[in-house]
């Protein structure tokens, strides 16, 4: 039986509209139903019943006044369980926590997900923009540092078949966007064993990162090491970092 047989034959399409009605929240605190069914593109009354639904289970909220629907707190669950029981954030958390000291900056960890990165552990240093120390936020591979370290990992037709199919719509003044600039980015991150970004996902940030990779020598993930321009722009500042970012990532990929 084909993979796309097995689909067709026990995908159950009422999950795949319930679940579309939560991601419609991306980027949207509060959303009618108007307004949720044009985002995930189910007619109306499918729509009300799937958000109603969810509401009674405790995954949406709504508004008593304005009759909108905004994400509950049990979505966070989900999210707590993945966390506290994957055993390469349990195993990572203590080293990263020593990285951090060592390097006094942000340090991240991110998972290669749907041909982007999303943020499973951020460790502050500190004080800075909330939504940058939020798991679960979402990058793109073209502009950040974990992205071009990750695609340095991969073969350069994978790789370059994964820039080309991206959204490269800029996050800053300073986003490289080019297929054929990013690909450059992307060599010398592959010559090098690491990738650089500054400023092209937050203005004013640098960002170290080195790929985590499996037993196949596949990347599952990145490290992170993220600081501002004033202290990271510096190249021995970076020179200084990369020791201990390097064992860091070789201890979580458990290949130390």
């Amino acid at each position: 039986m084909s993979g796309e047989t097995a689909r067709s034959r026990l995908f159950v399409q009422s999950v795949e509209k319930c679940f579309a009605v939560l991601e419609a929240f991306q980027g949207a605190r509060y959303l009618s139903l108007q307004e949720i069914s044009q985002r995930c593109g189910h007619d109306k009354s499918t729509c009300q019943r799937m958000a109603h639904t969810l509401a009674q289970l405790g995954y949406l909220d709504q508004c008593e006044t304005t009759r909108r629907y905004v994400l509950a707190d049990r979505v966070l669950d989900l999210s707590y369980h993945l966390l506290r029981n994957h055993p390469l954030i349990e195993r990572a958390t203590p080293i990263l926590m020593d990285l951090r000291r060592a390097c006094d900056a942000r340090v991240d960890l991110s998972f290669f997900s749907r041909a982007s990165l999303v943020y499973a552990l951020r460790l502050q240093a500190r004080a800075e923009p909330y939504y940058t120390n939020l798991v679960g936020r979402r990058i793109p591979l073209f502009c950040s540092a974990g992205g071009r370290a990750v695609l340095a990992a991969l073969a350069e037709p994978e790789a370059r078949a994964l820039v080309e199919a991206e959204d490269r719509r800029p996050l800053t003044r300073f986003t490289r966007t080019e297929a054929e600039a990013v690909m450059e980015a992307v060599a010398v991150a592959r010559r090098d064993g690491y990738a650089v970004a500054a400023h092209e996902v937050i203005e004013d940030e640098v960002v170290v990162a080195v790929a985590l990779l499996d037993g196949a020598r596949r990347p599952f993930g990145a490290l992170h090491v993220a600081g501002e321009a004033g202290r990271w722009s510096d190249p021995e500042a970076v020179a200084r970092a990369l020791p201990g970012l390097m064992r860091a990532a070789a201890l979580v990929s458990g290949a130390a």
